[in-house]
């Protein structure tokens, strides 16, 4: 009987046959399978959820015994030139299957209560089971070539579902807006991966990290050019992850359906760029400066989406920046040379935002009763308020990924989160003090959205607020009175039951990975883990530790004083204060508008000016051209009388030309 990693190729191609099944039967019989939704959708469960029981299998295979293995085929061969495809599964790979199955599964089991009415049901489950198995082939994948196939399916994927409701014209703009961003990214990638193979003559991991270093040794590669490839490599990572500056598609992505933006932000397309990094470890190792740079990007993007967070109303953008801080601090631990610890974080992050996502999925379910199905009012925060009462289970679970995203110990965000910083200490100070302000401001913005949404009195049928905020969006407001006025309530079970699944694992995953005896970095690296063990000291641990709870519990006061109890008016005392700070920060730091000024309409001012071009100067050579061959062609005519002895003057007439001008030029 073959072991669970010699079959593994199964993991990403279930869902795959799954997905194309649904997708031929709505391209064939639009009609029939979308009446049949409960079976499609049970169908495509069943094989994601087949995968995942095979992902564990791979999991549990490899905390017995950490091994890699690995199958290929040649793919493609030219003389000397051969490409490998196939699957690789080692302990980094298998914590990733299983994460991803984990929270994908789960995210399909809330989309049937969620997308229940909607008439793209069997559409999005398709997109669904597609998106999944694209993630889960990039996992596997052996080498850089595999890995960019399959990125450019997560990116597909990812346009299809956030412009799945595409008759929006925010959906619509989003999904290009998020198309194009990782454009960027993946043009770089590719450059970066061509260039390593001109350098190294190899995709392979491993092979690029030591056909590299031999190139530079020999000089065949000037240090320079290295780490110019290993940075283009890295801008496919900035753009999937949302580093900064290609973070800007991340937050617009909130149109799409909720149950995306929790299966996106928490362990598919954003958790891409984190793996691709650790998955090229052995290459970045070798450049302290690459390493460096990482550190920074990570750094900046922490503290911008933390600070953003701070000023958002919109339920599901406050995550969304949320998700970009954290991600910053994914690639912090990355640049100090931690991949474990950043990897951790991973693990743990993807658990609680994937909950505190279908959290607020399961808030604006609810809102939409009251307010519509308009997303400004059903998403926006000054509009909810004592949903505590109404909605238990959404209030428990959301405070649960609350604490854990704040760092309050023993939840799993402190662990993992108080690893990272404390890499950083030791390696960058500076930046250390950079995301030591950070945990602090996390904790603030995250428990002000818990008690803006649920504590607190309710503010939906304040009819004056909705008719204000609607205006302030520039939105049409004349149907507003027909919205039909229901009762907030408790979601149903298919959304309530993943919401209860992921709390177990925010509360306890974290003591998988206690620094002085983490059985995370056992898994992925032994001899880190026992590294790891060896220095560890409880004099370094405690104040670092105590220091990251003390300012967690300061933002979570302040934000208990500001918006429980109503003691402190942050808009009189800091907002007015500091209009340009507050501008600053509730603007996007201005780079939405940067991007706009610069690339979209510089972009606009160019295509016209080719246009231009084309129009007067090579359409007029082309009439020109037109024009001078009728010309001649008019002239020429008169010539044709068809009578010999004419030609044959013409002839002599031409011979006697072409002497003068010889003897002239000969004189």
């Amino acid at each position: 009987m073959p072991s669970p990693a010699e079959i593994a190729w199964l993991i990403p191609l279930l869902p795959l046959i799954g997905a194309v099944i649904s997708g031929l039967g709505l391209i064939s019989f639009n009609k029939a399978i979308n009446q049949f939704k409960i079976p499609v959708a049970v169908s495509l469960l069943t094989c994601l959820g087949a995968s995942a029981v095979l992902s564990y299998a791979v999991l549990i295979e490899q905390v017995i015994s950490a091994h890699t293995v690995e199958h290929l085929f040649i793919w493609a061969s030219a003389g000397d030139f051969t490409l490998p495809m196939g699957y690789v599964i080692d302990p980094l790979g298998a914590v990733m299957l299983a994460l991803v199955t984990t929270i994908a599964l789960l995210v399909m089991i809330y989309s049937h209560g969620y997308m229940s009415h909607d008439k793209g049901y069997v559409r999005f489950f398709t997109y669904l089971a597609l998106f999944s198995s694209s993630m889960l082939g990039l996992i596997i994948s052996p080498n850089l070539l595999e890995i960019y196939v399959f990125w450019e399916l997560v990116g597909m994927c990812s346009y299809l579902l956030v412009g799945f409701w595409y008759d929006r014209e925010g959906a619509a703009h989003a999904a290009q807006k998020a198309f194009v961003v990782n454009r960027v990214g993946d043009f770089g990638l590719l450059l970066g991966i061509l260039g390593l193979f001109w350098a190294t003559g190899s995709f392979d991991f491993n092979g690029i990290a030591l056909g590299l270093q031999n190139a530079i040794d020999s000089g065949t590669v000037p240090i320079w050019a290295a780490l110019t490839l290993c940075f283009l490599v890295f801008m496919g990572p900035m753009a999937k992850s949302a580093q900064f500056p290609l973070h800007v598609w991340l937050p617009d992505a909130m149109e799409g359906p909720t149950p995306i933006s929790a299966l996106i932000h928490a362990a598919t397309m954003v958790a891409a760029g984190v793996f691709l990094v650790a998955r090229l470890e052995p290459l970045y190792s070798q450049f302290p400066f690459i390493g460096l740079l990482i550190a920074v990007f990570g750094t900046i993007t922490c503290f911008l989406g933390a600070s953003i967070a701070l000023t958002q109303m919109d339920l599901k953008k406050g995550l969304a920046y949320s998700t970009v801080s954290q991600l910053g601090y994914m690639m912090l631990a990355m640049g100090c040379g931690a991949p474990i610890a950043g990897m951790f974080h991973l693990v743990t992050h993807a658990c609680f935002k994937a909950m505190l996502f279908l959290g607020s999925g399961s808030v604006i379910h609810a809102m939409e009763d009251v307010v519509g199905h308009e997303p400004i009012l059903a998403q926006d925060m000054r509009l909810m308020g004592g949903l505590r009462q109404k909605m238990p289970i959404t209030a428990i679970t959301f405070l649960i990924g609350c604490i854990a995203i704040s760092g309050i110990p023993p939840l799993a965000g402190f662990w993992s989160k108080d690893e990272i910083l404390g890499e950083a200490f030791n390696a960058f100070p500076l930046l250390w003090g950079i995301g030591f302000l950070t945990a602090g401001m996390t904790a603030f913005y995250m428990f002000r959205l818990y008690f803006l949404t649920f504590e607190g009195s309710f503010r939906g049928d304040n009819k004056e607020l909705q008719q204000e905020l609607l205006v302030a969006a520039g939105k049409n407001n004349d149907d507003f009175e027909e919205h039909h006025v229901g009762k907030i309530h408790e979601s149903p079970s298919s959304m309530s039951i993943p919401l209860i699944v992921l709390a177990v694992p925010s509360v306890l995953i974290g003591f998988v990975g206690t620094p002085w005896n983490s059985s995370f970095a056992k898994l992925l690296d032994l001899d880190e883990a026992i590294e790891m063990a060896s220095h560890f000291s409880w004099n370094e641990f405690l104040p670092l530790a105590f220091a990251s709870v003390s300012i967690s519990i300061a933002g979570i006061s302040l934000a208990f004083l500001a918006y429980y109890l109503n003691r402190i008016d942050l808009n009189e005392n800091i907002a007015k204060r500091f209009p340009a700070i507050n501008s600053f920060f509730s603007n996007k730091w201005y780079l939405d508008d940067i991007n706009e000024k610069i690339f979209v309409r510089g972009s606009r001012k160019l295509a016209k000016e080719v246009l231009e071009v084309d129009a007067k100067v090579v359409d007029g050579l082309v009439n020109l051209t037109g024009l001078l061959t009728l010309g001649s062609g008019e002239g020429l005519k008169y010539f044709e009388t068809g009578r010999a002895q004419f030609y044959a003057l013409i002839v002599f007439g031409g011979v006697i030309a072409l002497v003068a001008l010889f003897g002239v030029l000969g004189t």
